[in-house]
């Protein structure tokens, strides 16, 4: 761990101490956490959860580390998983890029299920919450081969924008060596990215999006998907959820499905389908607007 100041997060206003009645495993993610950490006992897990939730909240006070929404298997509960899954296990030599992905714990969901822990990449602005996850699985870069590249995202030294690609690529990058994300440009199976956009201002939305679309593969099939707040209307989305007070710019489905067919990709390159809902993240807890989403290349 390391001395610097907390992330300022300006989307989110408020940052309450930490409250542990907001844990609440549900028996899915209990069983997942128990088989992958190997703590069969609910009070020794939880206590190790608190612990590992202390030391993040330190580093970064993300909505997501203190409404325990690292506990749940999210990945999975997307409506395009089983296409990412189905591209681990059909292509050749795929890659799954986490953006924004914290402990790793969405691809550490890929890889319990199948996709090749070797081929899949995490990417966060903190190094440390990955090394946390680490800490949080019981587990070590011999154990959990995933690749990580730390920095931020806006950094073109880390991720560029660049078109997307028109051509598959033959090359296989060099991923034990990844220092950026721009060696990886149309050679990325599935991005997934949740919880992350949302950080961002409209503009800046705009800009990841172009970033990341030119990571993606032009081979048919290949998908980002994720889910972030959103809005039935575009817009700013202000309030107080569970005790975080937030500014958030959202997107509705329609202005983000224009936005990446359209603005990021050439319009009728790609499919994309976006769902809002207005779900309880925790239980018992305030309803908040959620848009679910992927995008796929035609084919």
């Amino acid at each position: 761990m390391t001395g610097k100041k907390p992330a300022k997060i300006e989307a989110q206003r408020s940052f309450p101490p930490l409250d542990e009645s907001h844990y609440n495993l549900r028996p899915e993610d209990a069983a997942f956490f128990k088989e992958l950490t190997g703590i069969e006992d609910d009070a020794t897990l939880k206590q190790h959860i608190l612990n590992i939730q202390a030391k993040a909240y330190k580093v970064a006070p993300y909505g997501c580390i203190y409404l325990f929404l690292f506990t749940r298997r999210r990945l999975a509960m997307l409506p395009a998983y089983e296409r990412v899954m189905r591209l681990g296990r059909e292509r050749k030599d795929p890659i799954l890029l986490d953006i924004g992905c914290c402990f790793g714990n969405d691809l550490r969901e890929a890889v319990h299920d199948g996709f090749p822990a070797a081929k899949v990449i995490g990417s966060d602005l903190h190094p440390e919450l990955w090394d946390l996850g680490h800490e949080l699985f019981n587990s070590s870069p011999e154990t959990f081969p995933a690749h990580f590249v730390g920095g931020n995202a806006f950094n073109p030294e880390i991720l560029a924008v660049a078109p997307p690609a028109s051509m598959q690529s033959t090359e296989s990058p060099d991923l034990d060596n990844l220092t950026s994300l721009n060696p990886l440009r149309g050679q990325v199976s599935a991005i997934h990215s949740t919880a992350f956009f949302h950080l961002f201002k409209e503009d800046e939305q705009l800009h990841l999006a172009r970033a990341l679309a030119g990571l993606l593969s032009a081979e048919p099939g290949s998908i980002i998907l994720g889910g972030h707040t959103g809005a039935q209307e575009k817009g700013t989305v202000s309030g107080v959820y569970n005790n975080i007070e937030v500014d958030i710019f959202a997107h509705s489905p329609e202005s983000w499905a224009a936005m990446w067919d359209g603005e990021v990709f050439e319009k009728g390159m790609v499919k994309v389908e976006a769902e809002f809902r207005e779900v309880s993240t925790v239980a018992g807890s305030d309803r908040h607007p959620l848009l679910y989403w992927s995008r796929a290349v035609y084919g």
